[in-house]
């Protein structure tokens, strides 16, 4: 009873959020995959899905030391002349612990769970059952694809899971700022890393998670937010690769107000239109351009019919504007560039992932943001950098090259235009050649004649034998069924079976 009660003092949303923290792993990171998406999740949601947290009991250390074992073999203790038994952070897919190389070198070492992926897979298979039953007995779900959803959740998964990926990953980043001395990016051992370990260099450093950080001697947070956003919009601008995940415990304070970025499993991808769109939409954004803002979405996602862009732009402005007095130093631009997006979804207009992730990474980089500075407005900081890039997209280096794309696209399709002519003429010259055309509104007027055809011709059948029925009836015979003549009785039976009948599959059809 009173466990009863207990359940009912907590509303739907904190239920399912506690129920994702039974469920374990797998669940708390969809519901933080979720708590980023308002195009799918009413906002009620989205505030207890982001109270969850990735944050599980260390394991012992003799069960890392297994791993480490399967990994290495014999050589583990050749490789690591220490590793400290007292782990530098826990989470649910791996453990991370300091270690030193036989050759002097401090290093970090991520393992990998024992069992995560089998714990994950479980799970997965959970979840592609639960979207398919909703998919198939709640129709209200199937504009939100739960199907796709779980597919994109399981992708996401498969990268994070796999260790030489995020090793990658960090070397693509390190060739990135390679002539940046103010941003450190650890060396990652490719020789020496797996699918479920990762040995990369320890940063001298401290994460910003530790509150102590700013109150050290020789730390100018003026020059670290600087530093930082600079790099960060390197990543989304020149780069198009960005971390998915730079929270204030991945970033770290370094020596000379340096700084140093780790944890790599999450990142972002942008082509070049991606980028043109961001830097565009953030021009807009600070020129109150609602109407642009709203073309920029619809040009970036697929096309739609269904769009009414000038009801979307009125729905942008209604979020935006009552906020814009306050300069947007005082709002979350990340979380309301992801309201904006559920906006969009109301709209048919499907926000792409990669555009959604950016505006998630907006959220990570105003926490750090406002950790170093209190009034800090990621909008004006960035504005210079999308400036300079739409600069750059009208200068002449770049209509060079769009021109030379240009040229090398309509070369290419002068020369297969030939082919394809002389392919489509010998196809409509083959005798058994036939024009098929197929219209929408055709195929439900074809339905509605056939409908009509097959009543009609039960019709016949029935008033057939009605008629013959009562022409038998008037006759005298000798067999007779309840005061009714032996055939007429079973005419009109059949009359009656066949009329109900055509009644039922009618009812269906229509």
């Amino acid at each position: 009873m009173n466990a009863s009660s207990d359940i009912e003092t907590y509303s739907m949303p904190e239920r399912m959020r506690m129920s994702f923290e039974e469920l374990g792993p797998t669940f708390v990171k969809l519901g933080q995959l979720l708590a980023t998406r308002p195009d799918l999740v009413p906002e009620a949601y989205i505030n207890e899905f982001e109270k969850l947290h990735d944050r599980v009991q260390p394991l012992p250390f003799s069960v890392i030391e297994g791993v480490l074992k399967d990994e290495f073999g014999e050589m583990l203790y050749k490789t690591f002349s220490s590793i400290e038994p007292e782990p530098l952070g826990s989470a649910s897919i791996a453990q991370v612990h300091k270690a030193r190389l036989s050759t002097g070198e401090d290093v970090v070492i991520k393992v990998q769970r024992p069992g995560i992926i089998q714990t994950i897979n479980d799970d997965l298979n959970v979840l592609y059952l639960l979207s398919d039953l909703l998919e198939t007995y709640v129709p209200e779900s199937r504009p939100f694809n739960p199907q796709a959803i779980v597919q994109e959740y399981f992708k996401t998964l498969e990268l994070e899971t796999d260790f030489i990926v995020e090793a990658n990953n960090i070397r693509r980043f390190k060739e990135n700022f390679k002539d940046d001395s103010t941003i450190k990016i650890p060396r990652v051992h490719l020789d020496l890393s797996t699918e479920r370990v990762l040995i990369m260099e320890a940063l001298p450093g401290v994460p910003l998670s530790a509150e102590p950080t700013l109150t050290r001697e020789g730390i100018d947070s003026h020059e670290v937010i600087k530093r930082a956003l600079g790099a960060y919009l390197q990543m989304v601008f020149e780069d198009g690769l960005f971390h998915g995940d730079l929270h204030a415990g991945n970033f770290f304070i370094l020596p000379d107000n340096h700084i140093g970025l780790i944890d790599f499993g999450v990142v972002g991808r942008l082509n070049k239109r991606t980028q043109a769109t961001i830097a565009n939409m953030l021009l807009a954004l600070s020129t109150e351009d609602y109407e642009r803002l709203a073309f920029e979405y619809v040009d970036l996602a697929p096309f739609s019919d269904q769009v009414n862009v000038d009801l979307f732009a009125k729905e942008l402005r209604e979020l935006i504007a009552p906020y814009y007095g306050l300069t947007l130093k005082n709002v979350n631009l990340g979380k309301l560039l992801l309201r904006s997006s559920g906006i969009a979804a109301r709209h048919h207009i499907k926000v792409p992932t990669e555009l959604m992730m950016f505006f998630k990474s907006i959220i990570s980089i105003e926490g750090i943001g406002r950790k170093l500075h209190k009034d800090f407005d990621f909008l004006q900081y960035s504005l210079a950098f999308a400036g300079d890039l739409a600069k750059t997209q009208l200068g002449p280096a770049r209509v060079m090259d769009e021109m030379s794309q240009i040229a090398r696209e309509s070369r290419s399709f002068l020369n297969a235009l030939p082919r394809q002519l002389n392919f489509y003429f010998r196809k409509i010259n083959s005798p058994d050649h036939s024009f098929r055309l197929k219209v929408a509104e055709l195929t439900d007027l074809k339905k509605s004649i056939e409908v009509s055809f097959n009543l009609l011709f039960l019709g016949v059948i029935i008033g057939s034998l009605i008629l013959s029925s009562a022409y038998i009836s008037v006759h005298p015979t000798e067999n007779h069924i309840a005061g009714i003549p032996t055939m007429s009785f079973i005419g009109f039976g059949l009359a009656m079976a066949i009329g109900f009948i055509a009644f039922i599959n009618y009812i269906k059809k229509s």
